[in-house]
């Protein structure tokens, strides 16, 4: 259970990555949110239930 006012975002939610960070581990390429997803520098998710999401970086377009 989230102990913050507003709540963070629940781990299902579309913007999950929004809930604060509980632990960062920059060195090892990931973090930690309160809503317990684990957050990948390469923008990769893992979810509470084991549930993995893929990347999703922005595509950049050509100059």
């Amino acid at each position: 259970m989230c102990p913050h006012h507003p709540a963070c975002p629940d781990a299902e939610a579309p913007d999950r990555e929004a809930a604060r960070t509980l632990a960062r581990h920059p060195e090892q390429g990931w973090s930690l949110l309160c809503n317990g997803v684990v957050l990948f520098e390469d923008t990769g998710e893992l979810l509470p239930n084991g549930a993995v999401i893929a990347p999703h970086r922005p595509v950049v377009g050509a100059a």
